[in-house]
């Protein structure tokens, strides 16, 4: 199980918004050197609505190629199709990535059963560790804990990116879990920053990050010791990085944080449409957050 801070790692792309790889190959090396726990490839944050299926693919190997080993890569391959979703797990396993983060199918607002038959269906297709997603904010439909529980007990369903920010909720699941699967191992991940710390001190086994993409290290450190149990240590590292988990949602994600890797000079401006670079209303106030933080720019 991959424990710890993962990046939910932007795509960086030219003005013109092709693909940059010479950006995403340092990306990757300044993660791998700065000990983060796994990088999740081509989720919300890498734009994955607005890449094509081939751009998909071809992101999702670049990245297990680039990471050559030295660091866990889950490939974002969910949809709201599950014929889609399974032939783009398919394309990740053959890849060689080592686990697929599968979203909760979004607009089309399937029930419980509709959400079990879903990802049991993937989870049947392609032998890869499959992570669920659960970020109802974005998608309408929640995956319900009962829900999880039921996924949980297949092999290859191990583990949650909850995006709820409840943590009284992922403190039920937690609770439940070992009653249901005794021995399994099954990995619950904050899915919001400004609330991980909390998760990892009642058993979260990490958190998959956007402040991550602007302090690879900090998140890393305070993860570990987080899940640790060392909480005055977790504490002050969270403590300096909350003005960015704060600000780098003041617009839709990963609007804030593509920006802010642009201003420190990491990657160039591209994003696609319908999204756009970030407001200059907005600019004064995430500069301010990432000096609290200690950004260097």
């Amino acid at each position: 199980m991959i424990q710890g801070s993962l990046v939910a790692l932007v795509t960086p792309m030219h003005e013109d918004g092709s693909i940059d790889y010479e950006a995403y190959a340092r990306l990757i090396e300044w993660h791998v050197e700065a000990g983060t726990d796994g990088i999740v490839t081509v989720g919300t944050t890498g734009e994955s609505p607005t890449l094509t299926v081939e751009e998909h693919n071809e992101v999702v190997a670049f990245t297990v190629k680039t990471a050559a080993g030295r660091i866990p890569v889950v490939a974002g391959t969910g949809g709201n199709s599950t014929a889609e979703a399974i032939e783009l797990t398919k394309a990740a396993k053959e890849a060689g990535a080592d686990a697929s983060l599968q979203v909760v199918p979004y607009y089309n607002k399937p029930t419980q059963e509709g959400l079990y038959q879903h990802f049991k269906t993937i989870a049947e297709a392609v032998d890869i560790p499959i992570i669920l997603y659960n970020v109802p904010g974005r998608t309408v439909a929640d995956l319900k804990n009962d829900t999880v529980l039921r996924l949980a007990a297949i092999d290859n369903i191990v583990g949650l990116k909850d995006a709820t920010g409840d943590i009284a909720r992922g403190i039920d699941l937690l609770r439940r879990l070992p009653k249901v699967l005794g021995n399994k191992q099954f990995a619950v991940y904050s899915g919001n920053d400004d609330s991980a710390l909390a998760l990892m001190l009642v058993g979260g086994s990490g958190v998959i990050s956007v402040t991550a993409n602007l302090l690879p290290r900090e998140m890393h450190e305070m993860a570990s010791a987080a899940v640790a149990g060392n909480a005055s240590a977790a504490r002050a590292l969270n403590d300096r990085m909350m003005p960015l988990h704060e600000k780098l949602f003041c617009e839709p994600n990963p609007v804030t944080p593509k920006w802010a890797l642009y201003r420190m000079g990491i990657i160039r401006s591209g994003i696609r449409l319908p999204l756009t670079m970030l407001s200059e209303a907005n600019r004064p106030v995430v500069e301010a957050a990432m000096r609290e933080a200690g950004v260097e720019f």
